[in-house]
């Protein structure tokens, strides 16, 4: 998509997104999780956006660095974290990433996606594992693909004095999909929000992962720590390096 930057998703969503996506996921077996696994230790969120994970990881008490590309979506997240529970990066979630080491890296909600060429996502791989803590690991939750090819415009949302339109269009071939929401408001006009994404089925990202030195140690299909399946339509998928001792069982979660 011409003119689409590492920041144009975040300007273009931060002032729906809470209200758009609040039930996107399970928050509370996702701070359960990502809480156990951390073990005390401290955790880096990339794609941070408005908090919706962080700011709830925080508030559980573990350490919590959040990164993200839009200033617009960190603003939304400054304000919902007056105390500072939160600390924040603005920045790329593979060039600027602190140092660390973390216990766990965690990027949620199909937001590695958001890397829009296969070289990016592998660098993200690479710079993450550099980050980890020996025992450390990275948890990606995504979506499992399957694409239909062609394009889409489908109705959102319908109200009296405002509707909200997907646009979008997909290429099997590149792993790209790409779209905008056009909203059409009686007193805003026309307001559009741009998306763009790589998709990449769990295995690739396997192969991503052993690429940067790391390998899976288990992929539950949610973070309730379900049993992923073929028919699963999403993955969390946690990476460590070889040798880590930990055990990540399928079970509920506890919180």
């Amino acid at each position: 998509m011409r003119g689409y930057t590492s920041s144009s998703y975040g300007d273009s969503f931060a002032d729906v997104y809470d209200d758009w996506y609040r039930k996107v996921s399970d928050v509370d077996a996702t701070v359960a999780a990502l809480s156990e696994l951390a073990s005390g230790g401290a955790v880096l969120e990339l794609g941070t956006g408005t908090g919706r994970i962080a700011l709830p990881l925080a508030q559980h008490g573990v350490a919590v660095t959040g990164i993200d590309a839009s200033d617009a979506m960190l603003r939304k997240l400054a304000a919902k974290d007056p105390d500072g529970l939160v600390h924040t990066v603005l920045g790329d979630m593979v060039d600027d990433l602190p140092d660390g080491p973390f216990a766990v890296v965690f990027v949620a909600y199909n937001t590695l996606f958001n890397l829009v060429t296969e070289q990016r996502q592998r660098e993200c791989f690479t710079a993450v594992a550099t980050r980890l803590a020996p025992t450390g690991a990275f948890v990606v939750e995504a979506f499992v693909p399957s694409p239909q090819a062609g394009s889409q415009v489908t109705v959102r949302s319908l109200e009296v004095d405002r509707v909200v339109l997907s646009v979008s269009v997909q290429d099997h071939d590149s792993q790209r999909a790409e779209g905008q929401y056009v909203e059409l408001s009686e007193h805003a006009g026309v307001r559009l929000r741009p998306w763009s994404i790589r998709w990449a089925p769990p295995e690739e990202l396997d192969a991503m992962a052993a690429a940067a030195g790391l390998e899976l140690r288990v992929r539950w299909g949610d973070f309730d720590r379900s049993e992923f399946t073929d028919d699963s339509e999403r993955h969390v998928s946690i990476y460590t390096r070889a040798g880590v001792s930990q055990e990540f069982t399928s079970r509920p979660a506890t919180s």
